[in-house]
């Protein structure tokens, strides 16, 4: 017995879907025009058909009408699995509804996409448990320090930011985020564990290097007395900069940090924006020697053929050396 949407009612013994499950050959594969009116996204197609995994990827959902199959869902893993090198005529399984509307194809597309997303403690939670290989170095670095990553804030112990961990660990490195994990920790406790704070201080760390001790940095931060005091002296430094400068609020919280560090007495090091804009002229003067160096590397036009080095002997490139 179905509804009058055409769904089968409880209780009725075997329940079957409206769709059914085909194997639908790769070159019939053609994105609907209502469904999939959005624009493809090649980087996510690149990303599929690198880590392609044919038990992940899933069933895509399709509408054959009059002799044309039309993706409803799916759109990307089909390219993908094109991109990976499959050929037109492999069958794939797909669940099929036959002749949809165009307004049946679109209403089936908001379904299919109205789903609870998953958020990031939990993806983490669910990383480290399958045991890949950042979130468990992210999650060792944390519990060392004697803290651990948490689904809410305000834990004396909990960073509710696994998002700026693990962006912190693949961009600067883990040791990077050990020192600012512990950096913030000793210098303002449960209140600094916060994911701005972690990314402007892991900023100092990586810029700085070894040339400034934790430490030391550990001891200003914590000592800081009067506006710029506690960590929301040191955000409240850091927005005011932000409006000064237009510049991203981690770096803004990086160079608050540093004028912390560089009042009193002891150690001085160079000012944030300084150092960033001579890093800048540093790397640009690197990137033109590079290129001279590549461009005096190169052999001069040829006035006649090229002649053995030595010993009269002739040298063969193997095909394919370059």
């Amino acid at each position: 017995m179905v509804n009058r949407n055409g769904q089968q009612q409880p209780g009725v013994g075997k329940v079957e879907r409206t769709a059914r499950l085909h194997w639908v050959p790769l070159g019939s594969l053609e994105p609907s025009p209502v469904a999939q009116r959005h624009k493809l996204n090649k980087a996510r197609v690149n990303e599929l058909c690198a880590n392609l995994d044919l038990e992940q990827i899933g069933t895509p959902t399709v509408n054959s009408k009059g002799g044309r199959v039309y993706i409803i869902d799916g759109w990307h893993r089909i390219e993908a699995l094109r991109q990976f090198g499959f050929h037109d005529d492999d069958k794939f399984p797909c669940w099929t509804y036959s002749d949809l509307t165009e307004e049946e194809e679109a209403e089936r597309f908001l379904k299919l996409n109205n789903v609870l997303p998953v958020d990031a403690y939990s993806r983490f939670k669910v990383a480290v448990a399958a045991g890949r290989i950042t979130e468990s170095d992210i999650d060792r670095i944390v519990r060392a320090a004697g803290l651990r990553v948490t689904a809410t804030s305000g834990s004396d112990n909990g960073i509710h930011a696994p998002g700026t961990l693990i962006r912190i660990y693949k961009s600067q490195g883990a040791s990077v985020l050990n020192r600012a994990v512990r950096i913030v920790r000793d210098a303002y406790g449960g209140a600094g564990l916060e994911a701005i704070v972690i990314e402007g201080i892991a900023h100092v760390v990586f810029r700085y290097g070894s040339d400034i001790e934790d430490e030391f940095i550990v001891s200003k931060l914590a000592n800081q007395r009067g506006p710029a005091g506690g960590v929301n002296g040191l955000l409240n430094k850091a927005n005011t900069t932000r409006l000064q400068t237009g510049q991203p609020r981690a770096q803004c919280v990086a160079a608050a940090a540093v004028d912390v560090i560089n009042t009193g007495r002891g150690k001085k090091i160079t000012s944030w924006f300084k150092f960033v804009a001579q890093k800048k002229e540093q790397d640009e003067y690197l990137a033109q020697f590079q290129d001279e160096a590549a461009e005096d590397a190169r052999p001069a036009a040829a006035d006649g053929p090229v002649r053995p080095a030595t010993g009269g002997r002739r040298t063969t490139a193997k095909r394919g050396a370059a």
